[in-house]
């Protein structure tokens, strides 16, 4: 039975403003009415397997199982990151983790980014078919996307002899890195190069004794932050001092450009990475004028854009080949031929220490969301809705009060001693320095502003003295 590893790391910095440091490209909806990883899950539908194991970073635990909850399908486990050391460790966590579930058996690993898009499922399921009796031989595979343009922002891998034990796959001669496009033209000619996309598949025991083999020091450090795990809830927590020691590796460069055991398998999916604004116009759906339009856009006399609108209307005028996109906080304007500086906006918010880049105005929480609607220098206002049934952390603060009016639903509402329930048009107080809580006792979501009037007025002025979601010792 094939056991899915679906990795949702990563911050796809090249897609702001809509991707986020803690809501990165992975968790959008951008291709259809499924998220990223929403669709990597339901991708799946047609091969036989077990239940996926999920990779993220602990910033990212709640989206990540929020997500995979609301969209109807199971996991096996999900193993938070406390950092990021790339995908060489990453993968070995989940192999470590799914032999030491798996009962004495040796599954066979399908390692899937949770930030692709893949257009035809069917030649999806094929490929994954062919690559199965390489896989169940002791093959490391690795996944080829036919190329169907000299693109020199990918990697390339590139085949040789045909490999015995299987309809279709080759013997690898060379991982290739990103060509000039000289280059990529020959490759593309040639016939015998493939996109490297970063998806494999292989018994997890053969992953583990290859990484014994040329990364010994990487599967170390991960057996010992395995080994010092904790269960909480759905989420296995790795030991966080460990995995920090761990080094920072991709598979490719650890394991399959030294193994003597690699085998790729031809995908021709349709599959992008979606690494860039152009590549996201390339894959979604055009009107007449060649525009791609999400929101409320009027687009005239203009070709070629890729207009997103979340909140307000983007009209255009005389524009070709621009990347618009307007979030609450952020617009940004790009020539479709530049997406790829789009990084260097986020570092210079960054350098700036703005939080543009790390979080969008509205903010998914456990229990709920909230939405900064204006934050002046002593006050700010947001908008909270609380699901029904879920309870914020019994908290205090040390530099800020806050003044709560329900919108709509029903507030249960601990302001140090007293607990009240606060409804529609009503309001109350928390002083500073007051152990308080809130929390939906309703069937439907409640909706409230927040005024707080404070010296400071940070999200790390949160002091937690019981919290259902495991946010004790983090913020």
């Amino acid at each position: 039975m094939i056991h899915p590893i679906i990795m949702a790391g990563g911050t796809g910095s090249r897609l702001w403003p809509l991707s986020r440091e803690l809501y990165p490209k992975q968790f959008l909806t951008i291709a259809n009415d499924l998220s990223m990883l929403q669709q990597t899950f339901a991708r799946l539908s047609g091969i036989e397997h077990q239940a996926p194991m999920l990779i993220c970073n602990e910033e990212h635990r709640f989206i990540a199982a929020e997500q995979v909850r609301l969209a109807g399908f199971s996991h096996s486990g999900i193993i938070l990151e406390p950092v990021g050391r790339n995908t060489a460790p990453a993968i070995a966590l989940a192999a470590l983790q799914t032999l030491k579930e798996a009962d004495g058996s040796d599954p066979i690993l399908l390692v899937l980014a949770a930030d692709h898009l893949i257009e035809d499922v069917t030649e999806f399921e094929a490929s994954v078919a062919q690559a199965l009796p390489y896989a169940e031989a002791g093959q490391l595979v690795t996944f080829g996307i036919v190329p169907t343009a000299p693109e020199t922002g990918y990697g390339y891998i590139k085949s040789g002899e045909q490999q015995e034990g299987g309809e279709l796959g080759f013997k690898v001669d060379s991982f290739v890195e990103k060509p000039d496009l000289t280059t990529a033209e020959s490759y593309l000619i040639s016939g015998d190069y493939y996109w490297n996309s970063g998806m494999f598949m292989f018994k997890a025991s053969q992953y583990l004794a290859e990484l014994k083999l040329h990364r010994p020091d990487i599967l170390a450090a991960c057996e010992k932050a395995l080994s010092g795990a904790q269960a909480d809830m759905d989420f296995v927590r790795v030991d966080k001092v460990q995995f920090e020691m761990c080094p920072d590796d991709s598979i490719d460069y650890a394991v399959m450009e030294k193994t003597q055991h690699a085998t790729v398998v031809p995908m021709n999916a349709g599959w992008s990475d979606v690494g860039s604004w152009s590549a996201l116009w390339e894959v979604s759906e055009k009107d007449n004028d060649d525009n791609v339009t999400k929101g409320d856009v009027i687009a005239v006399n203009s070709t070629g854009n890729y207009l997103h609108a979340d909140n307000k209307l983007i009209a255009t005028v005389g524009v070709d080949n621009l990347i618009v996109v307007e979030t609450k906080d952020a617009v940004l304007v790009a020539d479709k031929s530049r997406v790829q500086d789009v990084k260097t906006v986020v570092n210079h918010l960054k350098q700036s220490d703005r939080s543009e880049h790390k979080l969008h105005r509205e903010v998914y929480r456990p229990w709920g969301k909230y939405d900064s609607i204006d934050v002046g220098e002593r006050d700010q206002v947001k908008r909270i809705t609380v699901k029904p049934g879920e309870k914020l952390s019994i908290q205090m603060h040390h530099h800020r009060s806050e003044h709560w009016i329900v919108v709509s639903g029903t507030a249960k509402v601990t302001n140090g001693e007293e607990t009240i329930l606060v409804t529609e048009d009503q309001s109350t107080y928390i002083p500073l320095g007051t152990i308080h809580a809130l929390e939906n006792p309703g069937k439907i979501p409640l909706e409230m502003i927040e005024v707080q009037t404070g010296s400071y007025l940070g999200e790390d002025d949160i002091v937690r003295f019981e919290d259902r979601y495991g946010r004790l010792d983090d913020k």
